[in-house]
């Protein structure tokens, strides 16, 4: 019988055609290694290689064995992902800020669901007071979310940057312009995520400034910096991506960082659908 290790060793030797490049690259000496070929060969009642004193070169049978042997050990090698695929539940939560979903664009959802056709997706909109949208907390299983923000254990792809702008009333004086600069917005009553919030996100969209106190509206969701901005004349930093509301405008802002949207999963999570996700995420998702 033919076993597994015995096929490692052949493709070893058979791709250096040397027993001693073979026996390093497998972390073995050379006398285990020419006498493991040597029982292969009388276990297939065939010689594999031709030796001679200028090297070894493989037979018509070895040829043919070569081919053979690297499919079944690349099977082998994947039997793992196959069974944990078999194994993991067939349904992705998905946790999304705001308009994230519809920010990464429709091929994604068509490219996830023509690579996983029997999976079931369950969207779960956090808000503004948690960027990760639970990712990190293990309630979704990846989040479609923006950055920048510094939660242990959540890893992030980039899937691309969207410019920034401030939300202002369409009557302010700033709507009409084409383009404000963040020193001008400094001494304006600014909306604001809570100061539980993570300090890296919360920084980020507070556009580097000391948080105004009390002047300052304190917002959980997108609607709720709407609001402020109509009833309250409050102003804050937005994608110029974000689905405008009436009676507002988005003046784009020069000395802001574009704001990354990103996929974000748990650093130990292994599954092979988490990651399907984050690869179709990162490599088909369009700009909207």
């Amino acid at each position: 019988m033919v076993d597994l290790r015995s096929l490692g060793y052949f493709v070893a030797v058979a791709e250096e055609l040397n027993v001693g490049r073979a026996a390093a690259r497998l972390h073995m000496s050379q006398p285990p290694l020419s006498r493991a070929i040597q029982q292969l060969e009388g276990d297939l009642g065939v010689e594999l290689f031709t030796r001679s004193v200028r090297g070894m070169t493989l037979t018509q049978a070895g040829q043919t064995l070569l081919p053979e042997a690297r499919e079944v050990l690349a099977r082998v090698e994947s039997l793992p992902s196959v069974v944990s695929q078999a194994a993991e539940p067939r349904t992705l939560t998905i946790g999304t800020l705001a308009d994230s979903v519809d920010r990464a664009g429709r091929s994604l959802i068509d490219a996830f669901r023509a690579r996983y056709p029997g999976v079931g997706i369950r969207v779960v909109e956090g808000d503004l007071t948690d960027p990760t949208v639970g990712v990190d907390r293990g309630q979704v299983d990846v989040a479609l979310t923006r950055g920048p923000f510094d939660a242990a254990g959540v890893v992030v792809a980039e899937i691309r940057r969207d410019p920034v702008g401030v939300i202002v009333r369409a009557a302010d004086p700033l709507a009409s312009r084409d383009r404000v600069r963040l020193d001008e917005l400094r001494d304006r009553r600014w909306f604001r995520v809570p100061d539980t919030a993570d300090a890296l996100w919360r920084a980020y969209w507070a556009g580097g400034r000391e948080p105004g106190g009390e002047a300052d509206t304190i917002v959980r969701t997108v609607r709720e910096c709407v609001q402020a901005v109509l009833w309250s004349d409050s102003i804050g930093l937005a994608p110029l991506t974000i689905t405008r509301a009436p009676g507002i405008v988005v003046v784009p802002v020069d000395g802001v960082a574009p704001s990354p949207l990103v996929v974000a999963w748990r650093r130990r999570d292994r599954r092979p659908l988490v990651h399907g996700f984050v690869d179709v995420a990162t490599t088909t998702a369009q700009d909207s």
